[in-house]
């Protein structure tokens, strides 16, 4: 039986159509997919369902009743609850705070009643078999507890259906996998979920059926048991990204990144030569040290020994040090450490450059307008104006305004955090042509991440970390997924170990 649907709906912003007869519809008890690339509607279709913003046309039916012009506080009571990306939690508040954040229980003396409201969180938390102390601050909280949170909250308000974007951006393979027995267990009390993600391993996991938007318009749904994620993947973006080899082999230059005994937060005597040229891939499960030796090489974090040499210069200090030396980093989580929400297009591209020029009294327009259109066509960034605010962009076009904001610099090392986290296969795809364009143009590319086909599709050289120690270092022909996941997990090893003991 369908908890929602929404039939014939269409949108438009000044004349751009967003919508156009767009139809979902979600059964009771199921976790259904929602995919489509940055842009394709989902976020606007997700926000007519929870009365953000009003559609021109269409029907929304939810548990039986019609919501023709439904609000946030009407679908909210209805018991549809959205968890968004960029979680949406009060730190300054403790856990049990949140969840009765405006639903406060309160003695006969009009006091608020704490020890009960700490009990049922308790209560709350043993029952979805989250581990997270009703008292702490929420503050306190990793990503995934906060998304917990978020989750038990929501469900706290009796939420019948919850909406969950990206919910494993910012989490480790096992927070996933908690997440995930969390979902499956509510699933078989009768919650419904949309997921919306672009990790498709994870889509074919979790989900029962998927509906697909592109360009804003609907087209196709289905059981997941019944396609494949090549299908699904050409439903989102058509042919022409689709089993694309983009390596390309270039000749290589001197040595220009040198770590030498390099030891720090998370990681240990970590000794690397890199070239003028070189993608080179860091990789490793959460914790391995991949993220924090990028970031020591920014000078984000401190190193305690060893040397971190580019050029001829032995760099240590601060993020300034680093970047007057030519090096610069996007670092992951876009949202959290990229985004300057209140500042336009063109400020968010010339924001590091400022940095660099701090000294000089005066800032041309006419030059950042020159260089932010030479680098828009580099780039490719679809934008009308450079005035306009950066939140106006897709994620994958935000992803380029920021690459724009340190080639701005004139660096020569670009270091890369999870460069494709959270955009759609097509933005990803010019993510991969755009560092190999740079490596051509003689920059050295740095990248962390953890999807070995996208380490295939860019780099030389493949360098794998286990417990912040470099465990292999793979060429280009031999990175697989296989053999680059033995030594993420040090299986290799442990498989050599039982092979001696027989």
């Amino acid at each position: 039986m369908a908890i929602l649907e929404m039939q014939h709906i269409s949108k438009a912003f000044g004349g751009v159509i967003a919508l156009s007869d767009v139809h979902l519809t979600v059964e009771a008890g199921e976790i259904h997919a929602l995919l489509g690339e940055n842009g394709a509607g989902k976020s606007t279709l997700m926000n007519i369902l929870t009365g953000v913003i009003t559609t021109d046309s269409g029907d929304i039916l939810f548990d039986g009743k019609s919501y023709p012009n439904p609000t946030i506080a009407m679908m909210e009571r209805a018991g549809i609850a959205f968890v968004h990306q960029e979680v949406n939690v009060v730190n300054d508040l403790s856990v049990f705070e949140n969840i009765f954040l405006n639903r406060e229980l309160k003695t006969k003396l009009g006091l608020l009643n704490r020890k009960r409201m700490i009990e049922e969180a308790s209560a709350l938390f043993t029952r979805l078999g989250v581990d997270i102390d009703p008292c702490a601050m929420v503050s306190e909280l990793k990503t995934s507890q906060k998304q917990l949170l978020e989750i038990s909250r929501a469900l706290h308000a009796n939420a019948k259906m919850l909406i969950l974007d990206e919910p494993t951006t910012a989490l480790s393979t096992q927070e996933v996998e908690h997440l995930f027995g969390i979902l499956r267990k509510l699933k078989a009390q009768g919650h419904s979920f949309i997921f919306i993600s672009h990790k498709m391993p994870e889509i074919f996991e979790i989900a029962d059926r998927y509906t697909v938007l592109r360009n804003g318009m609907f087209i196709s749904s289905g059981f997941i048991a019944d396609t494949t994620p090549h299908q699904i993947a050409t439903d989102m973006v058509g042919e022409q990204y689709l089993d694309k080899d983009y390596y390309v082999p270039r000749p290589l230059g001197e040595t220009i990144v040198e770590l030498r005994n390099v030891t720090g937060r998370g990681f240990s005597d970590v000794s690397l030569e890199i070239k003028k040229g070189e993608i080179i891939a860091f990789t490793g499960l959460a914790g391995s040290g991949a993220s924090e030796i990028m970031q020591t090489m920014f000078g984000v974090l401190p190193f305690e020994g060893g040397v971190i040499r580019v050029g001829k210069a032995s760099l240590r200090g601060s993020i300034a040090h680093f970047m007057k030396n030519k090096i610069a980093m996007l670092p992951s989580n876009r949202k959290e450490n990229s985004v300057v929400p209140d500042m336009d297009i063109l400020d968010n591209t010339c924001l590091a450059e400022h940095c660099l020029s701090k000294n000089q009294q005066m800032i041309s327009g006419k030059a950042e307008l020159s260089r932010y259109d030479e680098l828009k066509q580099l780039l490719w960034i679809k934008s009308e104006s450079p005035k306009n605010s950066i939140l106006s962009l897709s994620g994958g076009n935000q992803q380029k305004v920021f690459l724009a904001r340190w080639l701005n610099t004139k660096a020569d090392v670009l270091l890369l955090d999870n460069p494709t986290q959270g955009v759609d296969v097509g933005a990803k795809a010019e993510i991969y042509r755009l560092i190999l364009e740079f490596a051509s143009r003689g920059m050295t590319v740095i990248i962390n991440t953890l999807e070995i086909p996208e380490i295939k599709k860019v780099s030389d050289r493949c360098v794998v970390f286990f417990e912040g120690r470099v465990a292999k270092v793979f060429q280009h022909d031999e990175i697989n997924e296989h053999d680059v996941m033995l030594y993420s997990t040090n299986a290799i090893n442990t498989r050599r170990g039982a092979n001696h003991v027989g």
